[in-house]
């Protein structure tokens, strides 16, 4: 029997590269994109299982080809796509954030997914599920915040959006918002201080880690999750 395929986008490392190692646990084919991180990348691989594919999603065209490359090389459409590809920026209010870097943000985070997002709609099997990971900082507004959470609302918005759309066709659509999870995103930039104020968000006084976040991403994978939909699930501690 065949394995069924997972697509995701930001694969190689962080919540990326712990739902592509989850995923194929649960007897998933596995396609994942990276940027940089090649080497993360090739160690993720499994011989015809799972296959590393060099992306920048903020290119629709390379974003519509990698995805025919994929479903070529593994012989299926997609039965699940995770779209987790995003960037982060330093954390600064809004009056000292530079254009620039706003553009930036958006190009990725918003912009980026919608391609994905759009490519999703045509790729996945009937019964597929589409899944987007955002931030629970959606819902806990923050000071220096604002620009990187404007752009997971914007892909929560498209997600809900889709859960309309694709009804159907039997294809869920949901968002997984986690709230501070242990990855090099989480860390760059931020003193011990400012990770210790992240942690104490939560009752638990501990940030995330990327398997508990890949876990809700398994189960909304699955059918054991037939009847959540258009549905933003928030692994956060209690932070929110």
């Amino acid at each position: 029997m065949m394995r069924p395929l997972a697509i995701i986008t930001g694969g190689s490392r962080g919540i990326g590269a712990a739902c592509v190692q989850a995923l194929h646990r649960d007897g998933f084919n596995v396609a994942f994109t990276y940027v940089n991180s090649i080497d993360a990348a090739l160690r993720l691989e499994v011989a015809q299982q799972v296959k590393a594919y060099a992306l920048d999603i903020r290119n629709s065209e390379a974003v519509k080809q990698t995805f025919t490359t994929i479903v070529t090389d593994f012989g299926t459409r997609p039965q699940v796509i995770v779209v987790n590809a995003g960037i982060n920026l330093p954390y600064l209010p809004i009056g000292q954030y530079s254009h620039d870097s706003f553009r930036q943000i958006m190009e990725t985070n918003l912009f980026g997914a919608f391609n994905v997002l759009h490519e999703a709609t045509h790729a996945v099997l009937d019964g597929g599920s589409i899944i987007g990971i955002t931030t629970s900082l959606v819902r806990h507004a923050a000071a220096g915040t604002g620009a990187y959470t404007a752009s997971k609302a914007g892909v929560e918005a498209l997600i809900r959006s889709m859960a309309k759309e694709l009804a159907g066709r039997n294809v869920r659509v949901n968002a997984v918002a986690p709230g501070s999870v242990d990855t090099e995103l989480f860390h760059s930039g931020k003193t011990e201080e400012a990770k210790a104020r992240s942690a104490a968000l939560s009752p638990f006084n501990r940030i995330g880690s990327t398997a508990e976040v890949a876990e809700v991403v398994s189960f909304l994978a699955s059918d054991k999750a037939s009847w959540v939909h258009g549905q933003v699930i928030q692994p956060n501690g209690g932070m929110v």
